[in-house]
């Protein structure tokens, strides 16, 4: 039997990347055995491959097909199923019959029924399904008559590392998927209503195809900006939305990584967290070009968010102003010019005002309400100015932080509800 599936294995054309992982490969492994003591050697790697992942083999198969990036799976984010040709579908359609009997009968076919009847309960947890069409798919007795509705997922989720993370990095050159994004909720983030609101609204532009603008997010530090940046991610990913952290170091692989993400479905922020330049700095150029624009079309699928604490980015010192010397350039004040109005080429800029005393603790009692933390109002805000004296002076971080270590002191005199 296990000759048998090996060969419908081998006879995938498109998904063969579905074996491509640790769990892929220890099955293949397991096909392979033509022993007993090679097998259940192979299978005891294989259970431990599904159960360090927490995940049963048949939610395995359908999590790959989701994710999968191949011909088919990137040809129908840019063009409808009937204008693909009819070899590639019946291509799809052979992998997905293929898969589907790997589905409903590989793992009773490959284990002793004693053994599985012992351990299945471990490798096949209880798993809500919340995913229409991973729903289909397990309920489905023809994977093949689901063409359309695979075509549809991978147009509105993507596919690959796109699928599987809403938020990445570039690092190393390449993009790397964020295991554990910082879950900001935007709806936590109070006193900058104006700011916020300004920022949704373009985003919602950017989603819905309309022209979106690159944005600054200028002010003091500890306000919320990059707070508020990360928050539009659970807000919108259902919606399409991914979020690239790029860092200064590497805003020279800008033009590389627009060039990646241009003819995908799916709408980028590249976040720029902390920006600002010296003279000369070859991330200060390739930014500049991004955000002018080159002969290459700017894509409407993807932004600019940066975050600064400068007004203007590229720092000027007194040395580059004018001097009436004959070494001085001509045209000097034109070049000090272009510095002071670089964060000009962004097309919204955002301002987050020091907080005051009163927005301050507008901040700490909303935090205080959300953490439902069991004290008294005046106790609160008392506490509260106190800890923006002693340490970093007033505002948004300086409110989370208190608000924490408030938490805690709580929790262990058992206060909290």
């Amino acid at each position: 039997m296990s000759s048998e599936i090996y060969k419908k294995v081998s006879l995938l054309v498109l998904y063969q990347g579905v074996f491509d992982n640790a769990i892929g490969q220890a099955f293949i492994t397991l096909l392979a055995t033509d022993n007993v003591a090679d097998f259940l050697k192979a299978y005891g790697q294989w259970f431990q491959a599904l159960a360090s992942k927490n995940i049963s083999w048949n939610d395995f198969l359908i999590e790959q097909i989701l994710l999968d990036d191949n011909p088919f799976s990137q040809q129908v984010q840019k063009k409808s199923v009937w204008e693909l040709p009819e070899s590639l579908i019946n291509g799809v359609k052979q992998d997905l019959s293929i898969l589907q009997s790997l589905y409903n009968s590989s793992i009773y076919s490959l284990s002793s029924s004693t053994i599985f009847e012992q351990i299945k309960f471990l490798i096949f947890p209880a798993w809500e399904v919340e995913n229409k069409l991973e729903s289909l798919l397990h309920s489905s007795s023809d994977w093949t008559e689901l063409v359309e509705d695979l075509a549809d997922y991978y147009r509105k989720c993507g596919t690959g590392i796109f699928a599987h993370y809403p938020a990445l990095r570039w690092q190393e050159g390449r993009l790397q998927g964020i295991t554990h994004p910082d879950t900001v909720q935007i709806q936590d983030i109070v006193g900058y209503e104006t700011p916020k609101e300004t920022l949704i609204k373009n985003t919602e532009f950017l989603l819905a195809g309309y022209p979106a603008l690159n944005v600054l997010l200028y002010g003091s530090r500890g306000s919320g900006k990059s707070s508020l940046v990360k928050g539009l991610l659970p807000k919108y990913h259902s919606q399409g939305l991914r979020l690239i952290e790029v860092a200064k170091s590497q805003l020279k692989d800008l033009p590389l990584i627009i060039e990646i993400l241009r003819d995908l479905p799916q709408k980028f922020i590249i976040f720029v967290d902390d920006l600002s330049f010296e003279e000369d700095d070859e991330a200060f150029k390739a930014l500049k070009v991004i955000l002018e624009g080159s002969l290459t079309a700017r894509p409407k699928n993807v932004v600019v968010y940066a975050t600064s604490n400068r007004r203007h980015l590229v720092r000027e010192f007194f040395a580059d102003r004018p001097q009436p010397k004959d070494s001085d350039e001509v045209h000097n004040w034109d070049t000090v010019q272009e510095k002071l109005s670089f964060s000009d080429r962004f097309g919204l800029t955002l301002t987050f005002e020091p907080a005051n005393q009163e927005k301050y603790l507008e901040i700490v009692r909303h935090l205080a309400s959300l953490a439902k933390l069991k004290i008294s109002l005046e106790e609160l805000e008392f506490r509260a100015k106190q800890w923006a004296t002693q340490h970093n002076g007033r505002s948004g971080r300086t409110a989370r932080q208190f608000i924490d270590f408030l938490q805690g002191e709580l929790g262990l005199k058992g206060s909290i509800k």
